[in-house]
């Protein structure tokens, strides 16, 4: 028995000290490279502080809306909501974010209205959305707000974030930079 709990305990330690100690430091050094030192890109605005790379709640009509979270925009607990596409609820919970977005967004079908603006993401906290799911909502900015349809085409082409090395994913717009640039050109 002694031949195979030392070699056990030592295999213990071993994985203990590289875990917790050296992949750890390995894992801190690599994001120091990344902007802002691995701790997330920091927006200060009107003295008000935001994370680009956490999904914000936009509710208001005079802003686009932002991507449903299953966690309730709260990026300590991230997750989605395992609540597969058969699930009565979760059907219910999606035709209720159709439902609004048509009474919020009249004179748009049914048909036009992209998935990611009434589903939620994998985490949660997802903070883009397509280019077609700002589209579909400029009617309605261009009127509250009185600017012209084609100025806000221009912000969302502005603001369309390309495929990783024009290959990899899709295009997407980060709503919170939008609706920060879209205040920005209605004063």
């Amino acid at each position: 028995m002694k031949n195979h709990i030392i070699p056990a305990i030592k295999l213990t330690v071993v994985c203990l000290v590289f875990f917790c100690g050296v992949y750890t430091l390995a894992v801190w050094g690599v994001a120091q490279l990344a902007p802002n030192g691995g701790k997330g890109e920091v927006i200060t605005d009107n003295g008000k502080t935001y994370y680009s790379n956490i999904g914000q709640t936009f509710t208001h009509d005079n802003y686009f809306n932002s991507r449903p979270s299953a966690v309730g925009y709260n990026a300590a607990g991230a997750g989605g909501s395992n609540k597969g596409p058969s699930n009565p609820d979760y059907l219910k919970e999606v035709q209720a974010r159709v439902d609004s977005f048509l009474v919020h967004n009249p004179g748009i079908d049914k048909a036009e209205i992209p998935s990611d603006l009434v589903t939620a993401s994998g985490a949660g906290l997802d903070p883009h959305i397509s280019v077609q799911a700002a589209k579909v909502q400029v009617k309605r900015i261009a009127k509250i707000r009185n600017i012209q349809a084609e100025k806000l085409n221009q912000l969302i082409a502005k603001q369309t974030e390309k495929p990783l090395l024009g290959l990899f994913g899709t295009e997407r717009i980060n709503v919170l930079q939008l609706n920060l640039a879209l205040d920005k050109i209605s004063k």
